[in-house]
């Protein structure tokens, strides 16, 4: 864990560049813009990719994938002490999986409020104003979060994606 967690590192921005690319990739396979990633301190990297159009599950988010991977291959101890990159800032789903999984720290790109101007409603329903902080902190152990940055690179792979 970095000496300020909350901080965002280049090492942090090279992650969330990968992140990203993710998120293109879900797009490029006709899911939403949405990637992340898991560092482990061990050097397992895992990629969690959006599914919500490809199955039909509005649970198949990028993080919610990711930790459904990550339980199976990662151990808890490891868990804490990984870091979940992420192309967007989690919804309170997401949020509340990470937290359940044990991962100990978070850095996203796009900040949720972003998200929100770019998508006023998904699927029928309106977006969910409700920042991972704020879901970490009713927690009963430490959930730590950098971010945002890379806005701008973030916001790009949703350019064109919500205007339907």
């Amino acid at each position: 864990m970095p000496t300020d967690p909350t901080h965002v590192s280049a090492e942090d921005e090279m992650h969330l560049l990968h992140a990203i690319e993710v998120a293109r990739r879900s797009r490029a396979a006709g899911n939403h813009p949405f990637g992340a990633i898991l560092v482990a301190p061990d050097g397992t990297v895992l990629e969690g990719t959006n599914s919500v159009v490809t199955t039909g599950d509005p649970t198949g988010h990028a993080e919610t994938n990711l930790v459904r991977l990550a339980s199976g291959r990662v151990t808890a101890e490891l868990r804490a002490r990984s870091i979940l990159y992420t192309s967007t800032e989690p919804c309170a789903m997401c949020a509340g999986a990470i937290y359940w999984s044990g991962i100990g720290r978070v850095v996203y790109a796009l900040p949720e409020q972003a998200l929100a101007a770019m998508v006023p409603s998904q699927d029928g329903e309106p977006t969910m104003d409700l920042p991972c902080r704020d879901v970490f902190a009713r927690g009963g152990r430490a959930v730590h979060v950098a971010g945002p940055a890379l806005v701008d690179q973030a916001a790009d792979v949703h350019r064109g994606f919500w205007d339907a």
